[in-house]
């Protein structure tokens, strides 16, 4: 076949798939096609709820719905199709019981016409993931063609994707759909209500990176049995009234979609095979598609102290990062439908947690990393370890660590369960937008997202490498050694990073802080309650000069911008466009001298919602050629693929630190961000409520705010060989802050 025809026969595809408008299918150079089934989810025309099996075909931003597989029936009309907008934005919802099968649900819908919208459901997280990062895609080809400013590629509002409502008349036909990539293997995986994704194709590269800042956890290893390591936390002394931090630390040789599910699962044939404490679960409620409260009781028979009966209530809350990577949450609750029971005694679960990742092996068999942390009273462990250490092979609490254990060896025994997903998100090859995950074959996957070393993260434990050192030395946690010193020596000075992304032809203006006031005042000293200060990069992990070639890092460097003030407001709705407030600093005298001011508007949603409000502000004008001036003034897909911030939290209960991490965050990813560009500022309005992952970050450290010590860095992340080294915009330490301290906006 020629050139000629192949390009035909792409033309050909292109336009079977373009809506009735006339328009193309053309993609500039991306060439990514995805398909799979997927459950499409609504309320028909008399009310009634359906969840239909249908095959989706994504090609370049061109969407497709099918009763069948278009592949094997060809000519097939498709029920459903429309464009993709950049505006587009995809939640994930979290798992749903739908018909008895429990699907992990997404929701779709443009953010500036709501009623565009729908939702569809995967029979994996795993799979729900790819589709995320497929749409994603489809948004970064419908900027660019947006911004080719063609009336061939410009988007109408009635071609956009809707998959709610009734189905619109369609009436081209798909063909000659050629070779596409599959997202999971079927409607048999559903059928099964497994999580078989499928071993064709290259595997997902994670390497084992711990985290974007540093954590005070010295873990030292206490136990071992069948291969499970049991770790103590000796380093918090602080908490030891309180409790000690247990973990224990595994490889299984599984993919960590189906571990997640295996863990999550209450199906007691299945536990009493892995858990020999807790394998009699039952549900009680489920609050959302990330959260649930069980019924469970315990079975001591098997334990030394074991006598009479016991149950528990407790909560779990489960995360899914960006790099894939699970968590899950376990406190223990009270709930009405289950209160004391007759013949048992209640007991109080132990706080603890589940994390999840995958291990980046040469291995053809998928393998995760699985590690268990458990938090129990101080008083104990020390009468154990002094009075009874032959005896805690049959203690409660290492049952519980041995469940890591018992994990292994299931899958070991079903080798079924073994499966892993294949590589569906691709290099993105599209002008002008920032580089999507696999834009670095062969590093790790991860780190497009996520971009430093936590000291004590459980990846650590499971690869020691002598050449790991502890930043209490004063050293970087990287393999690559010679960039951690390196790092030292770079460190980036001012002038250095002001020449290259401030306009060194001006004067640099000074920046007097006497000017500038907001509604959270400043802290003085460490011991300061209800404050803000400014910390540097020292706590934060950047990519370093050749980090596209070796993933190397090093230690951040002082701030570019200077923070100016913080302000704490609370309204009934979400806070948007602040600098507009004639009160704002933005508009105030001192303001207005500033060559730029960048605002970061943090949107927490509570009753009454909140608004965190930080501003930097430059000494001298923007580059418009550099890295942050085309931010500034950029379009919101590529500030979108670019914003990025990375928390640490300095003090704090470790189950806060747990859910909040220690990776950096792509906001625009994860949430919804407004932007405003005027005058001389940049103002960005994070809605942290249009994530329902964030919304139940936030109401758990909303508990625990008044007690929490956390530092946030902001940077521009990235991507190209000539923006690197990355440098830290701007940073904040908000020290124990009172939300009833918050002033009405």
């Amino acid at each position: 076949m020629t050139s000629k025809e192949v390009a035909a026969g792409e033309d050909s595809e292109r336009e079977s798939l373009a809506d009735d408008d006339g328009s193309s299918g053309s993609r500039g150079s991306s060439g990514i096609e995805y398909s799979g089934w997927v459950y499409h989810l609504g309320v028909n025309s008399i009310g009634h709820e359906y969840c239909h099996l249908r095959f989706l075909l994504l090609r370049g931003k061109y969407v497709a719905m099918y009763k069948r597989d278009p592949h094997e029936f060809s000519g097939i009309k498709p029920i459903r199709k429309g464009v993709i907008s950049h505006t587009l934005m995809v939640e994930e919802i979290g798992r749903r019981n739908i018909n008895e099968m429990v699907l992990y649900v997404m929701k779709f819908y443009n953010r500036l016409d709501k009623t565009k919208k729908g939702e569809i459901a995967c029979a994996s997280p795993g799979e729900a993931h790819k589709w995320i990062e497929a749409f994603e895609q489809a948004k970064q080809q419908a900027d660019y063609d947006l911004l080719r400013g063609s009336t061939r590629h410009r988007l109408s509002t009635e071609t956009e994707l809707n998959l709610d409502g009734h189905r619109p008349r369609v009436r081209r036909y798909a063909r000659d759909l050629g070779k596409l990539i599959r997202i999971g293997k079927g409607p048999e995986a559903f059928l099964r209500q497994a999580s078989d994704l499928g071993t064709n194709g290259r595997a997902n590269t994670y390497k084992s990176d711990s985290g974007d800042a540093f954590e005070a956890h010295e873990w030292k290893c206490v136990h071992a049995v069948n291969g499970i390591r049991i770790f103590e936390d000796v380093a918090n002394s602080k908490q030891r009234a309180k409790g000690v931090l247990l973990k224990s630390v595994g490889v299984i040789d599984a993919d960590l979609d189906t571990v997640f599910e295996v863990i999550l699962s209450l199906e007691r044939q299945k536990r009493y095979e892995w858990d020999m404490l807790t394998g009699h679960l039952e549900l009680v409620e489920s609050i959302d598609g990330h959260c649930d409260v069980v019924y469970g009781i315990y079975d001591t028979k098997y334990l030394s102290w074991g006598s009479g009966k016991q149950d528990f209530v407790f909560s779990r809350r489960w995360l899914h990062g960006q790099d894939g990577a699970y968590t899950i949450l376990q406190f223990p609750a009270v709930h009405k439908k289950k209160p004391p029971r007759s013949g048992y005694r209640r007991t109080k679960i132990n706080p603890s947690t589940w994390e999840i990742r995958r291990l980046n092996t040469s291995s053809s068999t998928p393998k995760c990393l699985v590690t268990q942390m458990l938090e129990f009273h101080f008083s104990f462990w020390d009468r154990w370890k002094r009075m009874h250490p032959s005896s805690f092979e049959k203690t409660l609490h290492y049952a519980l660590l041995c469940q890591v254990a018992g994990l292994r060896e299931y899958f070991g025994a079903n080798p079924t369960l073994t499966s892993d997903s294949p590589s569906t998100i691709l290099h993105s090859k599209i002008p002008g937008t920032s580089s999507t995950r696999a834009e670095l074959e062969g590093s790790e996957l991860n780190d497009e997202f996520y971009d430093a070393i936590a000291n004590g993260d459980s990846l650590e434990d499971e690869d020691s490498d002598d050449d790991y050192e502890s930043p209490k030395a004063g050293k970087v946690k990287l393999k690559n050694v010679s960039w951690a010193i390196a790092g030292f020596a770079f460190k980036q000075s001012r002038a250095s990073l002001e020449n290259s992304e401030l306009d060194g032809s001006f004067s640099p203006i000074t920046i007097d802080p006497s000017q500038f006031h907001g509604s959270l005042r400043q802290g003085t000293s460490d011991s300061d309650r209800n404050c803000w200060s400014s910390p540097g990069g020292q706590g934060f992990m950047i990519r370093g000069k050749t980090y596209l070639k070796d993933s190397s890092k090093i230690i951040g460097g002082e701030p570019l911008l200077k923070l100016l003030a913080v302000d704490w407001f609370k309204a009934e709705d979400c806070t948007d466009t602040v600098a507009l407030h004639p009160k704002c600093l933005v508009q105030s005298e001192a303001g207005r001298k500033l060559p730029f001011i960048l605002i970061i508007n943090l949107q927490i949603p509570a009753k009454p919602n909140y608004s965190l409000v930080l501003y930097y502000g430059a000494e001298r004008p923007v580059k418009k050629d550099s890295l942050l001036g085309r931010f500034i003034d950029g379009t919101d897909v590529f500030r979108d693929a670019r914003f990025k911030l990375i928390p640490s939290i300095i003090e704090g209960y470790w189950m806060i630190k747990r859910a909040v991490g220690t990776k950096a965050c792509l906001l625009g990813k994860a949430v919804t961000c407004r932007y405003l560009r005027q005058d001389n500022f940049l103002e960005i309005d994070v809605d942290i409520g249009s994530s329902s992952v964030a919304r139940s970050i936030i109401s758990l450290v909303l508990g625990y705010v008044t007690s929490i010590v956390v530092d946030l860095a902001i940077l521009i992340e990235a991507t190209e060989e000539e923006e690197l080294p990355e440098y830290i915009l701007g940073t904040v330490r908000l020290n124990r802050v009172r939300p009833d301290s918050a002033i009405p906006f």
